[in-house]
């Protein structure tokens, strides 16, 4: 019997083909052979695996349904529109996922605390909640432009007990935060572990975080079945670093007839410096620890990106989005700032879902893709979090239309 994708994928170097791999400085070269040793282990061992699954269904409220959007649908005309609602997943996104995995994980290395960049503040959040249960210190880096942007965010970390330090060199946003996590990490690593919040950075965390995040598409493959005998005929997710998309894609991988989307942030323009598609606009190019695709300015060095969603503006993408892209696997599509907007609204105010404006850029290609397709056809959504976070910045910034129904 042949092995699944999901089986065969990174290769024992970390590598989705040329993409991934560990590029990091040789004081840390022996802290990730530790961290992918014990990862290896506790995958398989049987107290993990109960401990995860209690977590999910007794804490963060697993498994999270799928919703069908029949307003929305209506809305657009042509395809049945349908929505993984991660935004009900504890702390209002995908991103627990992993945290919580990530925090055993460091418990079983005998770390004391736990160290993260964010962007929107939802691995933030995650993380914190995830060090107050398993009772670890947490310490969560934070571009100065997103602290102020998603100031309810910060202030639920710190609620939880989190340390959260701004970034402010550079743009002040979300690669900065990974910049100013790392630098604090290798002097802090052999009491403390980097908790990546996507699926990028030096292997194992690309492997690591997609395996924890592939609950979203399993559930989804079953839910899917249960509810419309069949496989949707697409499956649609925004790209930023990619673990929700990576997570909700993991269960259909290998169903060929289904077609996998990723969204990437258009901004407001194609220039370099107005959005963050790094699969459409970017080359090959190591950063962070891992090769894969990223926006390069003329030297070759990560270039500015922006994005009104602060969870993807990052002037990368995970190797295995940037692999299964060149292997023609996936999709990559594009959605602005005004068309996720739109989204953010029209959402809210068809289905009653406020939107996290990351998500909202799937739901944007969403809309438009089916507008042009038959009734007969099937779009999931993977929602990735809920807009509580984004409602000041939206209501100051882009005023709320009128009531579309």
């Amino acid at each position: 019997m042949s092995k699944s994708y999901l089986e065969t994928q990174p290769d024992e170097k970390g590598f989705f083909g040329k993409f991934g791999g560990a590029f990091i400085p040789p004081v840390l070269e022996e802290p990730f052979a530790q961290i992918e040793k014990e990862y290896k282990r506790l995958k398989n061992d049987p107290e993990f695996i109960a401990e995860l699954k209690y977590v999910r269904k007794h804490y963060q409220g697993r498994p999270t349904p799928i919703s069908y959007a029949k307003n929305l649908t209506k809305h657009c005309g042509g395809a049945k529109i349908f929505l993984k609602r991660e935004d009900l997943n504890h702390t209002g996104a995908h991103k627990l996922n992993h945290c919580m995995a990530e925090v055993i994980l460091a418990k079983h290395l005998g770390k004391t605390k736990v160290i993260a960049e964010t962007g929107a503040g939802q691995h933030g959040v995650a993380l914190a909640t995830a060090a107050a249960y398993f009772g670890l210190e947490c310490e969560i880096h934070m571009g100065q432009v997103d602290i102020e942007k998603e100031h309810p965010n910060v202030v639920r970390m710190k609620i939880l007990g989190a340390k959260v330090v701004p970034a402010t060199h550079g743009l002040q946003t979300l690669k900065e935060a990974v910049d100013s996590a790392f630098g604090e990490y290798v002097k802090t690593h052999e009491t403390s572990l980097f908790c990546i919040g996507s699926v990028v950075g030096p292997h194992p965390f690309p492997m690591m975080v997609r395996n924890f995040q592939s609950i979203v598409g399993h559930e989804s493959r079953e839910q899917f079945q249960e509810m419309e005998n069949g496989l949707p005929d697409h499956v649609i997710a925004c790209i930023g670093g990619g673990s929700n998309a990576i997570g909700i894609f993991s269960g259909f991988i290998d169903d060929e007839e289904v077609n996998l989307i990723g969204v990437e942030p258009l901004g407001h323009g194609e220039k370099l410096g107005e959005h963050a598609a790094s699969l459409t606009y970017g080359k090959e190019g190591v950063m962070h620890g891992f090769n894969s695709i990223m926006l390069q300015d003329e030297a070759g060095e990560p270039a500015p990106v922006y994005s009104i969603g602060s969870g993807i503006d990052y002037p990368s993408v995970g190797p295995e989005h940037a692999y299964l892209s060149s292997i023609g696997r996936t999709e990559v599509a594009l959605c602005n700032d005004q068309e996720a907007v739109d989204a953010f609204y029209t959402l809210s105010q068809l289905e009653g879902i406020i939107p996290a404006l990351e998500s909202a850029h799937a739901v944007a290609y969403a809309m438009k893709l089916a507008s042009t397709l038959g009734a007969d056809k099937t779009i999931l959504i993977n929602l990735s979090g809920r807009g509580d976070k984004d409602i000041d910045f939206m209501v100051d910034n882009h005023p709320i239309p009128n009531a579309k129904f």
